[in-house]
């Protein structure tokens, strides 16, 4: 049986992978990482599209 998420749960979820990717961001040191770059915008546009603002989360 498949079970869907709840919105509160996405969003939950997509804010633990976005503080993920800024602390993953922030150990890296200041190297310069596209990939990582890239995941965070997605993941930020993700969370705009849920209603989230991202600025109050950001590192």
């Amino acid at each position: 049986m498949v079970q869907e998420m709840s919105d509160k749960e996405l969003i939950t979820v997509t804010i633990d992978r976005y503080t993920d990717l800024q602390q993953i961001k922030k150990a890296n040191g200041g190297h310069e990482n596209e990939m990582l770059d890239y995941l965070i915008r997605v993941t930020t546009a993700k969370l705009s599209s849920l209603g989230v603002n991202v600025e109050d989360i950001t590192l």
